[in-house]
């Protein structure tokens, strides 16, 4: 029997969210499903991918390289779509967390008087490629290198900590990018923490606390602090998870200045970080198929970002 796409999206959706509980919600189908799903795909392939146990499952070694070759194979499916697919009457941008913060709104209304008939739409999406890959955005804003190999570390299934360092992937050669601008970095932290009462931070104060790290989509990385000073690091998937545990007075986080801007928390207080460097802000696209009107965009985005 072929390896098909149905079963290589179920790795994908178990892989992301660590269950087949919550991988069954995501795909729209039954527990059961998956679970069968996973292991016809096993019996196919001749190995195990996924270790099972009454309280989590967890990828094996060539658990992980299955899934780095199940992204991609997806990946060049869905742009295979989008290149016999017929044009959109918009330019949609796709985004992790933020778009491009303060400067959101002027670049849509530049675009509109400069392109009436052309939405410029910002999408959210919370994948490696903020929606190049399935075919959602026609560009995205990233602020972090796309990845080759499959980012997703391995936390504690029992606490979703680690504490082990993390190699920085490098930038898939299908795709094209430019730097538009640059953001400052923000701490975030619980209002009712001692770090909110100041009007900036260091990394050594962040360190002495677990922080937030959403491995797949955030900007932070261990390779931050030092070797010998780096933090305990607790995995999130997604902005509103990772929102909801600093809230909760549970960690801190670290995140660029858009974030700050554009998702303010009850709860969730932003201070400056005073000793890291900027965050490069992207602009990416598919290598072999720029969308029209992609020069003016850039220069828009870029002479947005100037200072005034």
């Amino acid at each position: 029997m072929d390896v098909q796409l149905r079963q290589l999206r179920t790795l994908v959706a178990v892989a992301d969210t660590g269950t087949f509980t919550e991988a069954a919600a995501v795909l729209g189908v039954s527990q059961a499903a998956v679970s069968r799903t996973v292991a016809a795909l096993e019996t196919t392939l001749g190995a195990r991918l996924v270790d099972r146990t009454t309280r989590h499952v967890a990828l094996t070694a060539l658990g992980h390289r299955a899934v780095t070759t199940a992204r991609r194979i997806l990946d060049d499916v869905a742009h295979l779509h989008r290149l016999t697919a017929a044009p959109r009457p918009e330019l949609r941008v796709g985004y992790h967390w933020a778009a491009l913060g303060k400067h959101t709104r002027p670049v849509q209304r530049r675009w509109a008087a400069a392109h009436p008939g052309v939405p410029l739409v910002f999408v959210q999406s919370a994948t490696p490629t903020a929606g190049l890959a399935d075919g959602s955005a026609d560009v995205a804003v990233l602020r972090r290198p796309l990845d080759t190999p499959d980012p997703d570390p391995r936390p504690d299934p029992r606490t979703g900590t680690r504490t082990d360092s993390w190699r920085q992937p490098g930038l898939d050669p299908r795709l094209a990018t430019a730097v538009v601008g640059h953001e400052a970095r923000r701490a975030a932290v619980a209002t009712d923490n001692p770090l909110a009462r100041r009007r900036s931070v260091t990394l050594a104060d962040l360190a002495r606390y677990t922080v937030a790290i959403d491995f797949r989509t955030g900007t932070t990385t261990p390779g931050l602090w030092p070797a010998d000073a780096a933090p305990t690091t607790r995995h999130t998937r997604g902005l509103d998870e990772w929102l909801t545990l600093i809230a909760a007075g549970q960690a801190v986080g670290l995140t660029a200045e858009a974030t700050a801007n554009q998702n303010p928390r009850p709860g969730v207080a932003y201070r400056t970080v005073r000793d890291t460097p900027p965050i490069p802000v992207l602009l990416a696209w598919w290598r072999d198929d720029p969308p029209e009107h992609l020069p003016e965009l850039l220069h828009l985005i870029r002479t947005t970002y100037l200072p005034a």
